[in-house]
């Protein structure tokens, strides 16, 4: 038992199952308003699953193809998929069974849902292979994400809404915007190993201003699925908070690149945070 418990704890790290909350609040968010209020319980446990077999599936696969890369950076040389805790062979069963759970999953939910499970996984599974050549990996991480609010209208109402597109792109360049903050960690390694990215083609500066400006298009885009979707002011002060936390996440970032962690992990885990329950209260007030 207690070997198992040890697995379970190394697979936990190796996905970070903790940072599923950055995909986890909006796709209810679409799923509240595609419902106009409470969605059921079944749905409820299916998203769940959804969300976190998704994300599984693209961190384990990116954990996979990632370990000759993951054991030359000191940054990341004690993960699980390179210090020998988790074998090769191990990550990929635990990919691939993801994989399965999700396609399962999106079945159960609505034809629709089953049809797009396959060309949602390709995408989540190529952003592993992007910063090998083009620095545009930022954007499709950010379009991994922000496919969480599509994939949630769809399984409410097995259909794409204009809203749920404005809501998505909000989530693109949200997603996109601190991928790059995160990304300045590693912008003299990927100089030296020739991987492609943002901060290591264009610096620093250029890197800030380009995040800030995703992190614009995030608050205009989610203003814009506030009035499309026709929601009050709760949701309205969800948007203005969110400037506001993407703000200080900034002034964080500028003023001391060893809070990039912080920036990262406890600011939008708290927009998530916010912008759902926010949402919950226009629907329920």
């Amino acid at each position: 038992m207690q070997k198992i418990s040890k697995k379970l704890k190394d697979f936990n790290e190796l996905v970070m199952f903790e940072h599923s909350i950055f995909s986890l609040p909006f796709i209810f968010i679409a799923m509240i308003v595609a419902a106009d209020g409470w969605f059921g319980f079944s749905l409820f446990i299916l998203g769940i699953f959804a969300a976190i077999s998704a994300r599984n599936f693209a961190m384990g696969l990116n954990r996979y193809a990632d370990r000759d890369i993951d054991a030359q950076n000191p940054r990341t040389s004690s993960r699980p998929n390179v210090d020998g805790r988790l074998d090769g062979f191990s990550i990929l069963i635990f990919t691939i069974v993801n994989a399965l759970v999700f396609i399962g999953v999106a079945y159960i939910i609505n034809p629709l849902a089953f049809n797009l499970s396959f060309p949602i996984l390709f995408v989540l599974g190529s952003y592993s292979y992007f910063k090998r050549f083009s620095s545009l990996a930022h954007i499709v991480l950010g379009i991994s994400l922000g496919l969480a609010p599509i994939a949630g209208v769809v399984a409410v109402s097995a259909e794409i809404t204009p809203w749920s597109v404005l809501l998505s792109l909000g989530v693109i360049f949200w997603v996109s915007g601190f991928d790059l903050l995160y990304s300045l960690q590693d912008i003299e390694f990927d100089k030296d190993k020739g991987l492609h990215s943002i901060p290591s083609k264009y610096g620093a500066e250029a890197t800030l201003f380009i995040s800030a400006f995703f992190h614009m298009l995030s608050v205009v885009f989610w203003g814009m699925f506030v009035w499309v979707a026709h929601l009050g002011t709760f949701a309205i002060s969800a948007v203005i908070l969110s400037a506001i936390m993407l703000s200080y996440e900034h002034y964080l970032v500028r003023k001391d690149f060893t809070k990039i962690d912080r920036a990262f992990f406890t600011v939008n885990g708290y927009l998530g945070i916010a912008f759902f329950i926010l949402i919950v209260l226009d629907k329920v007030l």
